[in-house]
């Protein structure tokens, strides 16, 4: 996968500049320049700020398939999902089955 080719495209699919990923990564404006024109690749903690910053988790990133955004109300949902046991998973399973 070509790193910056995705950052291109996540960066026009926000309407993002350069100055505004820098400051929602909160990453200096130089390294994400670096990554545009010297075609330096992103360290990992680097792409994991900028992953942040667009809301969307290293898997999606370089998911090859169409992205599914995380939102905020999905992140919220995963979050309490992972907190709770596995008879209240099982049981909140149950629930959203009734649903279909």
């Amino acid at each position: 996968m070509d790193i910056t080719k995705r950052l291109i495209e996540l960066q026009q699919r926000y309407g993002w500049t350069d100055y505004k990923i820098a400051k929602e990564a909160g990453l200096s404006p130089n390294t994400v320049s670096n990554i545009y024109r010297r075609g330096n690749t992103p360290s990992m903690v680097t792409l994991e700020a900028i992953c942040k910053a667009f809301n969307i988790t290293m898997a999606q990133f370089f998911a090859e398939d169409d992205m599914v955004e995380l939102t905020p109300e999905l992140r919220e949902l995963f979050d309490r999902w992972t907190a709770l046991t596995d008879e209240q998973k099982a049981a909140l399973w149950q629930i959203i089955k009734t649903y279909e």
